[in-house]
């Protein structure tokens, strides 16, 4: 093979706008569908910096069908004329030339600019560079300039006309363009991106109007609007409502300082707004910086943690609040669990993580944040003394089933700690052969009997069986320190061999589930065809939607049907009829022929050829997928039947009840 020279010829660099089309990932994160969204979301940075500095509170995106977007504004109209300073037209400053703009200057007398989005002279430029082609309208009042671009170079000369009829003068920019998939690998940004983003732009720019107009597959244009007059506080109230323990509480502070002795002096000016919660679905901790959100935090994230440690854990000691059974301090994971926050900051200057701004690391901001909330949670607690103490009471009640969950959590990781023989560890359990995942099958059955039966009809190569003993724990009900003293319970997520998934308020959870440990193909629940079967069969269930729900999702679960009749015709002949309607059509065709009919015995009754055919035999026997399509219908019935809304759990049964009376036992 012959060698390549490496030479000072070897050194290329590249031009123009190949500097973006052949290395989006540089500037937008990544050269896919998150880079494609991050050039959007550039466009729309300028828009609404321009109704920031007080120009502009409407600003209209509209996207059609073909991927093209267009986003129009009311701003002061983007300069695209003859820029004497630079000896160059400003078209090709802002959307042909990288690092250039009219953000660099933080002097409020000089730039354009105070707080801006988008800051680094990039956006513009670099989403041109990776449209297909990218149309530029600037409206002056009674002027328009209008430019236009393909392929990230110029397609037109600047053209300026006068707007006659007046009303349709106006200020403002409109860029209509789009992404092209020669620079990215996935243009087709989905409707709930740009409803999230402009939820969130709305959040944090109070009494700014954003508008989507969204183009169906079949032309017709679907509308959303957002507006939040008083911007974090409505939201806050908005995600809350009146299910909150404490009221919503709002800041606003403004600071001077420098990162560095040896670096410039900025302004940082920020809004705070919280509440404490112990609802889940009400929790959040979101920044937001210069009107973008800070997915990763950063700064305010760290101010925030020091903060509310400190003052909350300073406030229960001199409340005396810890008890002797408290292991050491709180932690902000408790505090996180009941704390509904919103920042919303603006800086003079800014350093970002990185050009798709997700977060930020002014240490500046993080020290004036943390100093601020401090301050103002000391005298929030003094001043608001039953506040105070629902919101430590909270962390406290959060801390110890913290620490509790982790003591469930090491103990149940030791009940799980198996031998490579489960036989000698799980009562009762009858192993297969195979040592195979992808072809074993596990089936869980009602009692000893049907473990005989299951025993002597099955395939012993890939089939094994776990019987489990009466009734299995409502696991919806019990706490997870029952479930985890529940034999049954531990026998069966030992033999299903990949952990457990334990919900709490903390993101991460207790979480000891690898899917990659399943030991099984499919986990097969087989009871009676009776009241008491289809019992143990919903609690089986609602053990898999408690503590396995990945299960359900990969559909790993499987109910095998046990027919209600057996059917003895001619030449004694057994038909076995799962329904009711099986059963009448199998009866028409013995018509005129005398046959016997049947309920069909239990299980544990049957003989071993029949529970193979029946139930075990892959060729003839009857799955039903557990499926988990409708995941909201199959919590609600799941709650119904075994919670604790009794109201709810009548309503139902005085529904559906008649539906099953020929079956009472009367």
């Amino acid at each position: 093979m012959a060698r390549k020279e490496y030479t000072d010829q070897s050194i290329s660099a590249l031009k123009g706008a190949d500097r973006v089309r052949k290395r989006p990932a540089v500037i937008f994160g990544s050269d896919g569908l998150e880079g494609c969204k991050h050039s959007f979301f550039e466009i729309l940075s300028n828009s609404i910096d321009e109704s920031r500095e007080g120009y502009g509170k409407e600003i209209t995106i509209t996207v059609y069908n073909d991927r093209t977007i267009e986003v129009d504004d009311r701003g002061r109209g983007v300069p695209l004329d003859f820029n004497k300073k630079e000896n160059r037209y400003n078209w090709e400053l802002v959307y042909c030339e990288l690092y250039a703009g009219g953000k660099y200057d933080n002097n409020k007398e000089k730039g354009a600019y105070k707080y801006s989005l988008g800051l680094n002279g990039l956006g513009a430029c670099a989403t041109q560079y990776s449209s297909e082609f990218m149309d530029v309208y600037s409206y002056k009042g009674d002027t328009v300039y209008e430019i236009h671009f393909k392929k990230g170079n110029p397609a037109s000369q600047l053209k300026i006309t006068p707007i006659e009829d007046k009303k349709l003068k106006r200020t403002g920019t409109l860029t209509r363009w789009r992404p092209d998939l020669e620079v990215f690998t996935d243009t087709n940004i989905p409707k709930e991106y740009f409803l999230d983003v402009l939820h969130k732009q709305a959040v944090v720019n109070a009494g700014l109007k954003l508008i989507l107009n969204y183009q169906t597959e079949n032309g017709k244009f679907e509308k959303s609007e957002f507006l939040y007059k008083n911007g974090i506080l409505d939201y806050i109230n908005e995600k809350t409502g009146e299910g909150a323990l404490t009221a919503p509480v709002f800041w606003d502070m403004s600071a001077k300082g420098r990162d560095r002795d040896d670096k410039e002096e900025y302004e940082l000016n920020a809004q705070i707004a919280f509440c404490v919660s112990n609802k889940p679905e009400h929790l959040m901790l979101e920044y937001y910086h210069n009107s973008s959100f800070l997915e990763h935090g950063g700064s305010p994230d760290k101010a925030v943690k020091r903060a509310f440690v400190r003052e909350l854990d300073k406030y229960i000691k001199e409340n005396n609040m810890y008890t002797k059974q408290d292991k050491g301090s709180i932690s902000f994971v408790d505090v996180q669990d009941c704390l509904v926050l919103v920042i919303n900051s603006f800086s003079t200057q800014t350093s970002y993580e990185n050009q798709t701004k997700k977060a930020i690391t002014n240490k500046f901001i993080e020290d004036a944040l943390c100093e601020f909330i401090r301050g103002k949670l000391e005298i929030f607690f003094t001043e608001n003394m039953a506040q105070a103490q629902i919101f430590a009471n909270q962390v406290l009640i959060n801390k110890r089933s913290r620490e509790k969950a982790e003591e469930s959590r090491i103990d149940f990781k030791k009940k799980l700690a198996t031998t490579n023989d489960l036989s000698n560890s799980v009562e009762k359990f009858v192993a297969c052969r195979s040592k195979n995942p992808e072809i074993r099958e596990l089936y869980i059955v009602e009692g000893d009997s049907a473990l005989t039966s299951c025993k002597l009809g099955r395939d012993a190569e890939f089939q094994a069986i776990i019987p489990v003993r009466g009734k299995t724990l409502n696991c919806l009900k019990s706490s997870y320190d029952k479930i985890f003293k529940s034999d049954i319970i531990v026998d069966l997520l030992k033999v299903i061999g990949c952990g457990v998934e334990v919900k709490t308020k903390s993101k991460d959870g207790m979480s000891m589930f690898d899917l990659n440990n399943l030991k099984w193909r499919r986990i097969i629940i087989c009871t009676d065809a009776d009241e008491d079967g289809f019992q143990i069969r919903t609690l089986i269930l609602t053990m898999f939607y408690r503590l396995l729900p990945t299960l359900i999702k990969e559909g790993k679960v499987y109910i095998a049907e046990s027919p209600l009749y057996e059917i003895t015709g001619p030449k004694d002949k057994i038909y076995f009829a799962y329904n009711e309607p099986e059963k009448a059509e199998i009866l028409a065709k013995l018509e005129g022929q005398k046959y016997t009919i049947q309920r069909s015995k239990g299980l544990g009754e049957n003989e071993p050829d029949m529970m193979w055919e029946t139930t075990m035999n892959p060729e003839t026997r009857r799955l039903v997928q557990v499926n988990p399509a409708d995941e909201l219908e199959t919590q609600r019935i799941f709650e119904t039947l075994l919670g604790d809304d009794i109201a709810a759990r009548k309503e139902f049964i005085a529904l559906n009840g008649p539906k099953y009376m020929d079956r009472a036992d009367i």
